[in-house]
């Protein structure tokens, strides 16, 4: 689909322009003559440079034009609306196609109304673009597309995106005073070891004065940084390179995911959002009806942890064998006894989902509990953290020039 511009006379026969998108020039002619538009010339649009983004495939390349959260949501918003009214699943893809703004998206939605119109489901169109649907929200929508309830599959998701969106900026928010605190101390102890001590070094070697120990240290790693600064920054981008190579394997992903839940302060909150992300995901695909171990599959890889997915891999055979959800739960020792409880009054009364949902609540509160509370835990240790450089850096600069005018003064 193209966009054209034209120019015609309305029916009191005034001059009368515009835009608009359509697969051809005829088109656009029928569109304006069912409004009583004579047309007088139409031509195709030239891309402005708002609309084309000259870093397009440099951001394409690097992953950087992914449709985020907000994207997926407003479009399982859009898609629920359309399913809802009763308008057919090829027009209603090609509106929300050109409201679309992510380029990807929009080709992933252009490749879906292309498996729709060549007589494949919604679900196998949606799986052509793994990187833009999740298995889980393909599955999802595979379930609502079988049993009749596809509205009800994307306003499930929409609302599973929802809460997962405000999770995740919640956390962003808390973490983000900590972070500049932690960025502005590293950058103040690079301009005290780069500008400020070659000073002090200078003004002591003329002295000519048996410097302390702390002054000693601290001169030389001035020198240091000051010598190999550029041996400083490869070796931080080769440590960042390394480490991000290894957390993309299967083992560094594993022992990173697993570290992370053990971090002083911060990592019982991301446990915690992990375990309600994992109770959500399941009650959702359970109240969908996704089988239950095709479910604890799309949930494993739903939370976004492998530790935690391994766990959850490792309930999933427990429950192949035939033994209960609340048994193979308290299997992984990653619930709480209170947890269970409510998981095994779930399958006594029938009602998993609803008690997977309440502990799904139940995590949530706790994580905004630690949230507000978060900078109390840290501040202590950034504290201490700060105390110290600022003792070593005291130690280093003023016990020589105190040793110096003690000298002077006999």
């Amino acid at each position: 689909m193209s966009a054209f511009t034209w120019q015609g006379r309305n029916a009191r026969g005034q001059l009368v322009s515009g835009r608009v998108e359509a697969d051809s020039s005829d088109q656009v002619a029928e569109q304006l003559i069912k409004i009583d538009v004579t047309p007088i010339s139409i031509s195709a649009a030239a891309e402005s440079g708002a609309d084309r983004d000259i870093l397009a495939p440099l951001k394409r390349r690097l992953g950087m034009n992914k449709p985020s959260l907000n994207d997926l949501i407003l479009f399982s918003r859009q898609m629920y609306t359309l399913t809802k009214a009763g308008v057919t699943l090829i027009q209603g893809l090609r509106n929300v196609g050109r409201s679309t703004r992510n380029v990807v998206l929009s080709e992933a939605i252009d490749d879906l109304i292309e498996a729709l119109e060549g007589g494949r489901g919604l679900a196998n169109g949606l799986a052509q673009n793994p990187h833009v649907f999740p298995p889980m929200y393909i599955s999802i929508v595979r379930v609502g597309e079988t049993t009749g309830a596809l509205e009800e599959a994307f306003l499930q998701m929409a609302n599973y995106l929802e809460l997962e969106r405000d999770f995740r900026a919640r956390l962003k928010t808390a973490l983000r005073y900590p972070a500049m605190v932690i960025v502005a101390m590293f950058i103040a102890i690079a301009i005290l070891m780069t500008f400020v001590v070659p000073v002090f070094a200078d003004f002591f070697a003329r002295a000519d004065a048996e410097l302390p120990l702390p002054t000693r240290i601290i001169i030389g790693a001035s020198n240091f940084t000051v010598e190999w600064w550029w041996a400083i920054l490869l070796g931080i981008g080769a440590a960042i390179y390394a480490f991000t190579r290894w957390i993309e394997s299967a083992h560094g992903r594993y022992v990173w995911d697993r570290t992370k839940l053990r971090l002083p302060a911060v990592g019982k909150i991301l446990f915690q959002g992990t375990m309600a992300r994992f109770a959500r995901s399941f009650a959702m695909t359970y109240r969908a009806g996704v089988p239950l171990v095709q479910g604890m599959t799309l949930v494993s890889k739903a939370v976004e942890n492998e530790y935690v997915g391994q766990a959850v891999a490792d309930m999933r055979s427990g429950v192949e064998r035939g033994e209960s959800l609340s048994r193979t739960a308290q299997a992984t020792g990653l619930f709480s006894p209170l947890v269970l409880q409510m998981i095994s009054v779930g399958e006594e009364t029938g009602n998993v989902d609803g008690m997977l949902q309440e502990t799904a609540e139940f995590y949530e509160r706790e994580v905004d509990y630690d949230l507000r509370n978060l900078s109390e835990y840290i501040e202590p240790i950034l504290l201490v953290f700060l105390a110290a450089l600022v003792l070593v850096l005291a130690l280093g600069v003023f016990l020589p020039m105190w040793d110096m005018g003690s000298a002077a003064l006999g």
